[in-house]
């Protein structure tokens, strides 16, 4: 995507190029205010397509044709094919991943770690780690987090507190997962590859992170709780469900490894997957007979649970009605809907191209920002402002990325710095405004309203400003020239 060639129009006007923008961010805002959560169920799909046909029309009138609008679309549809394929095999691996016990043992350690003296840091790591294992704040925040939320209660803690502690450690994760469907729309707007976003924006991350941390255990500190954190019932019901073993981190051992030796992110999540299989086969052959659907253990039924594991949905019954939707995963089939919403915004954004606009745009924009910290302070106004107007966060990531792609390249920065500006400013801010999906969810699902976790929200609102902070500082921001060296 770097190389793309931006078509110039230099009759196209700043205000026609805006034109498809505007009547996109009304549209959006409009159908999530009919649709709400159900908006990416193909709604806003149908209205990225809609903001496509608005720039044909701009195009028709400034004398663009059908046909280099078509191949522009197609050409951008091409250069996602990377991303979307990785996308299918995180659905493969995060369903062997669930069948072997993996995620269940993450979850199943990572509980036991709770203590009232440090409750609120502690529930920080569990909701990072239970992310970064299943690659969603959503599913984290509506089982283990609604887990903590009780449990916080139980012990006197305001549940504003709580909720900013879950939200906190379910959007680290999700930033950082390679499950996780944001984490992989972002490197494939701005045009770089998956490990290579992640390994770059663990350079703002981690320290966001680790600062969040130390703020909520002088908090635990200096707020006296009551009681006794009991999550016996929910450790008896993983326990109860699957064979726990500390062997099966062997697996993410494996995969972190080889995202360390730069591996190429298709072979180390398809080795992954395979690996996930197995383990699954040797720790929960009970569970992968069940998916089979047949009575015992076989080479066919193996491999009828093994394939169902990876390809279609899978739900894995406990005892806990809380812990049920924690423990079900897509498959490949479950990345059907970020892969349908890439290729919309792939059409919206190649009309865009083909019209001239987003030169138009970028070109103003560079005008307007006249230094690198202006380039990543104008990223991150957009992402903001799209996550209060179009009220998504995939959104706030996708039209960004399309519009700033080539202005970061023109400053001769890597698309990295892209990617990482856009999870720091669009994945996390969303959380933080009700009307949005995300905020209003979470809300929903927490029983805390915005306002009242807002303060509390440390990693969310320390996020854009740690990475307005390293480009104003100059801090590890990787050019193109030096990109193939570092």
């Amino acid at each position: 995507m770097t190389d793309e060639h931006l078509v110039e129009n230099k009759e196209l006007s700043i205000w026609e190029a805006t034109i498809p923008i505007i009547a996109l961010v009304g549209m959006l805002a409009y159908n999530v205010y009919v649709y709400g959560d159900d908006a990416l169920g193909g709604s806003n799909q149908f209205v990225l397509l809609l903001g496509a046909a608005v720039a044909a029309i701009v195009g028709f009138l400034n004398k663009v044709s059908y046909k280099k609008m078509i191949e522009e679309v197609a050409q951008n549809v091409k250069s996602t094919t990377g991303a979307l394929l990785i996308l299918l095999f995180v659905g493969s691996l995060a369903g062997t991943w669930l069948v072997s016990g993996i995620i269940p043992s993450m979850i199943y350690y990572g509980l036991q770690i709770l203590n009232p003296s440090i409750f609120l840091p502690a529930t920080v790591l569990i909701c990072a780690i239970i992310s970064i294992a299943t690659g969603s704040s959503w599913t984290t925040s509506a089982t283990v987090g609604i887990a903590l939320i009780g449990i916080g209660k139980a012990i006197g803690l305001p549940l504003g507190m709580v909720a900013g502690a879950v939200l906190s450690g379910a959007y680290f994760g999700d930033k950082m997962s390679p499950l996780s469907d944001t984490t992989n729309l972002a490197p494939a707007m701005a045009g770089t590859e998956l490990f290579t976003h992640i390994r770059y924006m663990a350079l703002t991350t981690v320290p966001t992170i680790i600062i969040t941390i130390i703020i909520f255990t002088i908090i635990s500190m200096t707020h006296e709780t009551v009681g006794v954190a009991d999550n016996t019932e929910i450790l008896a019901a993983i326990k109860g469900s699957f064979n726990i073993s500390g062997w099966l981190f062997l697996v993410p051992a494996a995969v972190i490894f080889m995202i360390i030796k730069k591996t190429q992110p298709l072979i180390a999540l398809l080795i992954g997957s395979l690996l996930g299989g197995v383990f699954a086969l040797i720790f929960q052959p009970d569970i992968v007979v069940q998916l089979s659907g047949a009575e015992s253990l076989t080479f066919r039924s193996a491999y009828t649970g093994i394939m169902n594991a990876m390809t279609v949905e899978s739900t894995i019954e406990t005892s806990s009605v809380a812990l049920n939707d924690l423990f079900t995963s897509g498959g490949m089939k479950g990345m059907l809907g970020t892969i349908w919403l890439i290729i919309c915004a792939m059409v919206f954004g190649g009309v865009m191209d083909a019209i001239g606009a987003l030169t138009r745009i970028t070109q103003t924009l560079l005008s307007m920002a006249k230094s690198v910290f202006g380039l990543f302070a104008s990223t991150v106004a957009s992402c903001l402002a799209l996550n209060v107007t179009a009220s998504d966060q995939y959104l706030a990531i996708v039209v960004p990325g399309k519009m700033f792609a080539k202005a970061y390249e023109d400053r001769g920065l890597a698309p990295e710095n892209l990617s990482r500006t856009l999870e720091d400013s669009g994945t996390v801010t969303s959380v933080l405004i009700p009307w949005n999906t995300c905020g209003a969810y979470q809300s929903g699902v927490l029983g805390v309203s915005v306002s009242e976790y807002f303060v509390y929200a440390i990693f969310n609102y320390l996020s854009p400003f740690m990475t307005l902070l390293y480009a104003a500082l100059d801090i590890k921001i990787r050019m193109l020239a030096a990109k193939n060296k570092s």
